[in-house]
């Protein structure tokens, strides 16, 4: 029986998964570590801690599913992306790694830009300069830490950097490197022109290749640490969003998924290189060869509810633990009885700032639109329908580049409520469908690693054998009260920009 290795690094924990040729699912191991914030903003950890994890989680999978280690036919990787991963010229890893979430580099980000030029850095990287990316940290080192830079012998992002420790080679691939602003996106390949204005040596960079091919093999040291097979091959893999997308099946335009996780992601697969005017959408290569990915962000979706459940919530969750039952059923079922659009009232889910597409650090949360006729009822069911407008921005950008969803996929915590499914079919105006997988980016790692292998012709093809429909919802009757109340929704940040501006201005200067 031939079987497959997904290893996803993520900012808390490593998993391993193991899968059969059919996509079902053997074991899956996961170790958690924490991170260093040394400052206000500032987010480091060290690469050891993937390793050890990622030690430790393959021989449990090898352990549980009870296989013998030749039976793995490819290993494929993902990952946390953005981090700033330096080796010296020996391969030791001169400090630890910068995370994606460090906001640091604000300084940095605005010298890219003027040096290359706003709208030149968006046609070429896809993205504007973003603190979460690779180069202004870079950049942030060699002016801050000049003795560390002049170290350098290799950049590497976090899952390659495991490449690095797993074969002793100095691989990354088209997906991961998107994110980093010295990648030409559109050609797939790194950017001279951004690479010479920013000084950095082409050196420093590993090659890259498409997602699903074989870069290089499992050592003979590593095999000793992990019970790996020398030789097995480790395929180029994706960072953790396009392999999300693998794993939820989003390999071919027109589908799209959307993650109601703490933060609400819309990602979409695009058959040709397409640049949000604004920036307000993430464009990268996609894990699927040829294929390009666009991607909105909102800071606060399920996490608007769980702000809601912990701060309103608290009666729900007495009587939830009495019932024995989920204090978010109860919510929603609450909420069920209020009629779509809560009689006028609106809630702004912009709790920790909001991306897309609003990038804007001072954005407030808000309920707008309160009256006596409003109980808490409506106050949840204006929060569930915030989040949905929230996700249907991102999806409009969408349409405004041409890419028109014929099913939306929902996964995240939130997609398991059955009223919010259906609310994002109204709202989006399409079908909603969930799917048989739930272990995302590492599933899309190992379905990466099956077209390495050979065991699928291509991407689309390993997608369609292990990816199934479970459900499908088609929008209802609340979608015409949903597309009187949008633009209503969508009116609102305008009106209150200067005033969530004045508000963050007063409470920093606010004593502690």
């Amino acid at each position: 029986m031939a079987c497959l290795l997904g290893i996803d690094t993520s900012t808390t924990a490593t998993k391993a998964l193991l899968v059969d040729e059919h996509g079902r699912v053997l074991a899956v191991s996961s170790s958690e570590y924490g991170y260093d914030t040394p400052r206000p903003q500032w987010t480091e950890q060290d690469p050891e801690l993937w390793w050890q994890a990622t030690i430790s989680t393959v021989r449990a999978v090898l352990q549980q599913a009870q296989v013998n280690a030749a039976d793995i036919a490819a290993v494929g990787l993902t990952g946390q992306m953005h981090g700033l991963t330096l080796l010296d010229a020996h391969g030791a890893v001169i400090r630890p790694c910068i995370l994606w979430n460090d906001q640091r580099t604000a300084v940095q980000c605005a010298a890219i830009t003027q040096a290359v030029g706003a709208a030149r850095v968006l046609q070429l990287t896809g993205n504007p300069a973003l603190t979460g990316f690779t180069a202004p940290k870079l950049l942030w080192v060699r002016e801050h830490e000049a003795h560390n830079y002049a170290r350098i012998g290799k950049v590497l992002l976090p899952k390659d950097y495991l490449r690095y420790k797993l074969t002793g080679e100095y691989f990354g691939e088209v997906s991961d490197a998107s994110g980093t602003s010295l990648f030409d996106v559109g050609r797939r390949a790194w950017s001279a022109e951004m690479l010479q204005a920013l000084q950095i040596p082409r050196a420093w960079l590993p090659e890259v290749s498409e997602s699903p091919v074989v870069t290089a093999r499992i050592s003979a040291a590593a095999a000793q640490l992990t019970g790996l097979l020398a030789g097995t091959p480790v395929v180029g893999g994706a960072g953790d969003q396009a392999a999300q997308g693998v794993g939820a099946g989003i390999v071919s335009e027109g589908l799209v998924s959307a993650t109601l996780g703490t933060s609400g992601v819309v990602f979409a697969a695009s058959s040709t290189y397409r640049v949000e005017p604004q920036g307000r959408l993430h464009a990268f290569c996609h894990a699927v060869p040829g294929m390009w990915h666009l991607m909105g962000v909102m800071l606060s979706a399920a996490g608007s509810l769980r702000w809601y459940r912990d701060t309103l919530g608290q009666p729900e969750q007495q009587a939830a633990a009495a019932a024995g039952r989920d204090v978010y059923e109860l919510l929603t079922e609450s909420a069920a009885g209020v009629a779509p659009g809560c009689e006028g009232l609106l809630f702004l889910p912009y709790l920790t700032g909001e991306r897309t597409p609003h990038p804007d650090p001072d954005a407030r949360g808000a309920f707008v639109g309160i009256t006596v006729r409003h109980g808490k009822a409506h106050l949840t069911r204006a929060v569930l329908e915030g989040v949905s407008y929230g996700l249907c921005d991102s999806l409009q950008l969408l349409r405004a580049l041409q890419i028109e969803p014929a099913q939306v996929r929902a996964s995240g915590g939130g997609a398991r409520s059955a009223l919010w499914r259906q609310m994002l079919a109204d709202i989006f105006g399409t079908e909603i469908a969930t799917i048989n997988v739930a272990e995302g980016a590492a599933f899309g790692a190992a379905l990466l690693a099956g077209v390495g292998a050979g065991i699928f012709a291509d991407v689309a093809q390993a997608a369609q054998a292990t990816i199934k429909v479970t459900e499908q919802v088609t929008p209802g009757a609340g979608a015409a009260a949903y597309a009187r109340y949008y633009p209503r929704y969508q009116a609102l940040y305008p009106a209150l920009a200067a005033e969530f501006a004045a508000l963050a201005a007063l409470a920093r200067a606010d004593p502690a």
